[in-house]
């Protein structure tokens, strides 16, 4: 079985910074190329971090935001160079820096020790990072203290 996507075609046009004629036109041209493109980075995605993270990562809409904006900025980038660039254009070198910056963003979380990007960790490995639950709050005194404390200060007044 193949890789789910965490994102398909009409999702992404959502996402994307990419006009949705630019998906669309890719879309008429070449049927397919772009749910292959985000299978592809989809795939890339666990397994670099598949050796900390516990992926794949739950399907949409309950993938973390962080892989969903990873994966937009990946695609983005494929998405411009196949539509075709003006290269004079200055918007093409923020696309392509949102891109590489993904990429290293991703490298980062994979390669990290201080578990800088909230994603699910493995069970099964002694990966460190972020994680919930366990108590928020705790105290060793008695829940009617307060009111003691209340009362003394009050004395003293």
């Amino acid at each position: 079985m193949g890789t789910v996507p965490y994102l398909d075609v009409a999702a992404f046009r959502a996402a994307t910074l990419a006009p949705a004629s630019y998906v669309d036109h890719v879309e008429l041209v070449e049927p397919g190329w772009l749910l292959g493109r985000l299978t592809y980075w989809s795939a890339w995605i666990n397994s670099r971090l598949a050796k900390r993270y516990a992926v794949p990562f739950a399907v949409p809409p309950a993938t973390p935001e962080t892989v969903v904006g990873w994966l937009e900025r990946l695609v983005t980038w494929e998405l411009y160079l196949k539509r075709g660039i003006d290269a004079t254009d200055e918007q093409v070198a923020r696309i392509e820096a949102r891109h590489d910056v993904a990429k290293a963003e991703v490298a980062e979380a994979a390669e990290s020790r201080d578990g800088l990007f909230e994603l699910p960790l493995r069970r099964d490995s002694n990966a460190t990072g972020v994680s919930r639950g366990g108590p928020l709050g705790y105290s060793e005194v008695s829940p009617y203290t307060w009111s003691r404390l209340q009362r003394d200060a009050a004395r003293e007044e």
